[in-house]
């Protein structure tokens, strides 16, 4: 339940740290915990889902704005899309646009703006309803506008859920709980 937050020089092992968590790379010594277990012992599976990961480069599927943001299903849920999209304060944005959450998503998002595909971003991660929501560097391609949009949005999706929160910008840091240097 709290917002930690990871801050340090490039090449530091910021991101490393999330690396270890997902058990992207096997600790050799020490214990890695999540709620209290030790990640080594749990199924990879398992563990992941526990997570939801957004990160500073997104990358987007062709596809739909909803199928974008419901990633890994194979028909999206348009309630949990709609209400992801609530949550961070943009389903007004997207259903602006022509097709509203079915607008088509050519490849690598390259017919969204930065800042777009990092609030595709934003709802796909709410849309797993994760218990730790890691933010790696997510606010960092962003313009001014889009990052207060983020930021009030944040505040309404950490509620309940532990959030780890890689940056630099002291903007995205400024209300963590803890902060690890």
């Amino acid at each position: 339940g709290e917002r930690i937050a990871i801050v340090g020089a490039t090449g530091a092992g910021k991101s490393t740290v999330t690396a270890v968590l997902l058990r992207l790379y096997e600790i050799k010594s020490g214990a890695v915990k999540v709620f209290g277990q030790d990640v080594r012992e749990l199924p990879r599976r398992e563990l992941r889902n526990k997570f939801a990961v957004v990160p500073q480069d997104v990358f987007l599927f062709p596809g739909s704005v909803a199928s974008n943001i419901a990633a890994g299903d194979a028909e999206p849920d348009m309630e949990k899309v709609t209400r992801a999209l609530r949550r961070i304060d943009a389903l007004d944005l997207f259903e602006r646009r022509e097709g509203g959450v079915l607008a088509p998503v050519l490849e690598r998002g390259a017919n969204f703006s930065a800042g777009e595909r990092q609030l595709i971003a934003f709802a796909r991660a709410l849309y797993r309803d994760p218990a730790i929501l890691i933010l790696d560097e997510a606010t960092a391609n962003v313009d001014s506008d889009t990052e207060a949009r983020l930021q009030r949005a944040l505040e309404s999706a950490m509620k309940g859920r532990t959030a780890l929160v890689i940056a630099h910008r002291l903007s995205t840091i400024r209300d963590a709980d803890t902060i690890l240097v």
